[in-house]
């Protein structure tokens, strides 16, 4: 047994009192909200303030509920010069009654050395403490030294100095959850240069799997409201990932931080009363997410904006008003002149034809009389529902769709298998806004609602929203068309873009990052930074990686495992072994049931990911429930259950304790970008992998030694 650090009892007495003051803020917090129940009286400012005052005690309280999270994690020691304090470092500022500070928060300036102190440059420190805690209990500490009392040897890799190896090491020997934890406790110095980099314009980060890219794009957010608390709480943080499985992977991390307010979501979520699911073919969907579609949208809007071909002739009483056609021509010129998006013109085009039919009267009467009195006759409703209909992104895209002709009309640049390519048949006009779109129809739809415009100035929830800074989490895969929708949102031009080259899989993967910046706010120079150490996978699973790397983006080095030790990959034959469980004829299926049924059964495994191609999926599945082996599967479990069947294509972010990746020639050979999503699959485990096949095992797997 290690002997115990003589400040331990100290230091869990400081905890303990940090605690007890949490506990009487979070107590003072409630007093208040209780002498502000004021009922509903008073008057609208009164009101407002209370509603106000509600929420700001609202946030403080979910502020100050750790659950079992530590509240500390470590402290510093200054030097003399640098002003001699010693400061405790926790996720949220703690202080005592004389309000003097017990825990600093992490985000503070002061903080900043403990993440940056490296031993040629140590930031005014003379020790660093990590501790190693479960809940509200120290059980650990681990002191760096800093100038003439440094001792210890530093471990440095790819010239940076790891920090803390003990409490991370600890920290990546945890069992997985099932969720993204934060790494507030053990954030590195080139995580900290991102996490900490100014505001304003566009940050790139790209990290290799393991480099802990998505957790410092969401302590970066959390940073960035804390140090610019005014303006963003007001203009808002977005947060957008790939997919719902990925939020619900990430969405704990940013409470665990102490703030609530930021918003997750996906594409999707962006655009009001769209449901979607699946994806379109990589054929279409490479087309949806072309620039090109752009002006087939505009001309599409173009399209449903036309003079009547014939006079109008409207019945009036004894009368009848014959409006020529050339008169509408003018009516459509000019509203297309006068307005910039369609809908906003309705009114003008349905005025003027009015004024129109009004002038046209044999008789010469006003503009009202001939709305009240023919308003509602079906040859001005079919006039005007020709000339200048009112139209939803829905209705635009369902119409262009199903139509030849007009995908003719609206994409003359497009070739004939493009636009066979878009056709979608129509769907029964009662359900058009209950349609279900793909993913890849999203950005379409938003360009279709940027030239459309809301159907009414009261749809205050068709407004765009836009926020003062977005962090964009796996964008290699975003086309130009999505990168076009996301720049709309941006307030400023403040984003925070990360993501891996490498693991660029779908049908727009881009070889480099200067093809997303170009389509991204350019109001700033971009900036770019790169995270080179792995820490998530062990050794030799990244050496494993390293060489599909080759093949997947040669230009592209691995990143430098902190892991180096681990158990090697493993690799099941099972055309060669025999597997029969409950009658089972398929060898392969029984394999993977067999081999995840094993590792979910050692000690050391929080949780195991099953990643298989697409066209495996439901066999699996099968299997283990024929099996009576419970699993979750990942669309629609995340990752609850302690063995997930994912699909690979989902699996991008994640990160597991044990993956099984099944039959990785099926993959290379039903995948967009093969050897980019071989490498995703087998880059998803803290401990160890194990590769699953049937068919011989592609040239990128094999040993180059033979061994």
């Amino acid at each position: 047994m290690s002997e115990r650090h003589p400040e331990l009892e100290a230091e869990q007495a400081h905890l303990d009192l940090a605690y007890r003051r949490l506990e009487e803020a979070r107590d003072e917090a409630l007093r208040l909200k209780d002498t502000i129940e004021v009922g509903r009286g008073g008057t609208n400012q009164a009101r407002w303030e209370r509603e106000v005052f509600y929420e700001n005690i609202a946030n403080r309280l979910r502020e100050l509920d750790l659950g079992e999270r530590s509240l500390c994690f470590g402290r510093i020691d200054q030097t003399e010069e640098a002003g001699g304090g010693s400061y405790h470092i926790g996720r949220v500022a703690v202080a005592n009654t004389n309000q003097e500070p017990l825990i600093v928060d992490w985000r503070a300036p002061v903080s900043e050395s403990f993440y940056r102190a490296t031993g040629a440059d140590h930031r005014g420190l003379v020790r660093r403490r990590h501790f190693t805690s479960r809940g509200r209990t120290v059980l650990d500490l681990e002191d760096e030294f800093f100038g003439e009392a440094a001792g210890a040897k530093r471990v440095v890799i790819n010239g940076r100095e790891i920090r803390g190896t003990g409490a991370l090491v600890n920290a990546l020997e945890e069992n997985r959850t099932g969720r993204l934890s934060d790494i507030v406790g053990t954030i590195q110095a080139e995580q900290d240069e991102i996490i900490r980099a100014p505001m304003p314009g566009v940050l790139v980060a790209q990290g290799g799997p393991g480099t802990g890219k998505t957790v410092v794009a969401l302590h970066r957010a959390a940073y960035l409201l804390y140090t610019h608390r005014f303006p963003l709480e007001g203009q808002g943080v977005l947060v957008v990932g790939p997919n719902r499985l990925f939020l619900g992977y990430i969405e704990q991390v940013l409470p665990s931080l102490g703030e609530a307010g930021v918003e997750l979501a996906v594409l999707a979520d962006l655009v009001p009363r769209v449901r979607v699911s699946g994806r379109d073919r990589s054929e279409t969907a490479r087309i949806k997410g072309d620039l090109r579609m752009v002006e087939v949208v505009r001309r599409a809007v173009r399209d449903r904006q036309r003079p009547l071909t014939a006079d109008l002739i409207v019945p009036m009483g004894a009368r009848r008003i014959r409006l020529p056609a050339s008169v509408t021509e003018t009516i459509v010129s000019e509203a297309r002149r006068r307005y910039r998006t369609h809908n906003a013109a309705r009114k003008y085009v349905v005025a003027e034809l009015f004024e129109a039919l009004a002038a046209h009267h044999p008789d010469g009467v006003s503009a009202d009389m001939v709305e009240d009195q023919v308003g509602g006759s079906s040859e001005v409703k079919e006039a005007l529902m020709w000339m200048w209909p009112v139209l939803t992104p829905a209705h635009l895209l369902h119409d262009l769709y199903g139509s030849p002709a007009l995908i003719q009309s609206a994409a003359p640049k497009l070739s004939d298998d493009e636009r066979k390519a878009l056709y979608r048949p129509w769907a029964d006009g009662k359900v058009v806004e209950g349609l279900v779109w793909t993913v890849d129809d999203v950005p379409v739809l938003d360009e279709a609602f940027e030239r459309l415009g809301p159907r009414s100035k009261r749809r205050i929830e068709d407004d765009v929203r836009t926020y003062g800074h977005i962090v964009v989490d796996e964008a290699q895969d975003l086309s130009p068309m999505q990168l076009r929708m996301l720049t709309r949102r941006s307030l400023n031009g403040s984003m925070t873009i990360v993501g891996d080259i490498a693991q660029s899989t779908g049908a727009w993967a881009h070889a480099g990052w200067d093809e997303i910046l170009e389509h991204l706010p350019d109001r700033r120079e971009p900036r770019t930074a790169e995270l080179t150490v792995g820490y998530r996978i062990p050794g030799p699973t990244m050496e494993l990686a390293a060489r599909i790397l080759a093949y997947a983006a040669p230009d592209l080095a691995p990143p430098t495992s902190v892991r180096s030790l681990g158990d090697a990959p493993r690799f099941v034959d099972a055309s060669t072994e025999t597997y029969r469980i409950n009658g089972s004829e398929d060898p392969l299926t029984s394999a993977v049931v067999a081999e995840a049924s094993k590792e979910a059964g050692e000690e050391d495994v929080g949780n195991v990911a099953v990643i298989c191609p697409a066209s495996l999926y439901d066999s699996v599945v099968d299997a283990f429930d024929a099996a009576g082996v419970d699993i979750g599967r990942a669309p629609r479990d995340g990752l609850s259950h302690q063995i997930t069947v994912v699909p690979v294509n989902l699996v991008k972010g994640l990160e597991v304790d044990v993956a099984v990746v099944v039959e990785p020639a099926a993959i290379l050979d039903e995948e967009p970008q093969p050897a980019r999503s071989l490498y995703v699959a087998c880059t998803r485990s803290t401990r160890r992998l194990v590769v699953v096949h049937h068919q011989p095992l592609p040239e990128m797997l094999r040993d180059p030694e033979g061994s």
